[in-house]
């Protein structure tokens, strides 16, 4: 059971989905933090009030549109990064391999090796 669970954890796909989690929340963490110190102190600026605006209050409640626009505009950014770095250059590969442009991939050492074995065993 170990073995086979060992099997499935070095493989390339989950390396590379784990590598692509990690930087994912990190991006995640840094267009969250632009989003706190940057855009919700312009919004409040521009919809007045200094700093401490982008707020109303009724009957003692109080509305924070200013948190949802800096959520709205970190999924943005966040979206057109995943568009920009993950979506559009795997298209351009699909659409490259769909019309046969993509160079081969040529056999493996393993793949070699076990042929010259079989070379051999044949000669008399």
């Amino acid at each position: 059971m170990l073995e086979g669970f060992k099997k499935f954890i070095m493989k390339g796909n989950v390396v590379d989905l784990a590598v692509g989690v990690v930087i994912g929340a990190a991006f995640g963490a840094v267009v969250a933090q632009f989003t706190k110190s940057f855009i919700t102190p312009l919004i409040g600026v521009l919809t007045g009030g200094g700093l401490d605006a982008g707020t109303f209050t009724i009957r003692d409640q109080v509305f924070d549109y200013n948190a949802f626009f800096s959520a709205l505009i970190t999924f943005v950014i966040t979206a057109a990064a995943v568009y920009f770095v993950v979506v559009l250059p795997m298209n351009a590969l699909m659409e490259r391999r769909a019309r046969g442009e993509e160079a081969e991939v040529g056999p493996t050492n393993e793949e070699k090796i076990v042929a010259l074995l079989e070379q051999i065993a044949q000669k008399p």
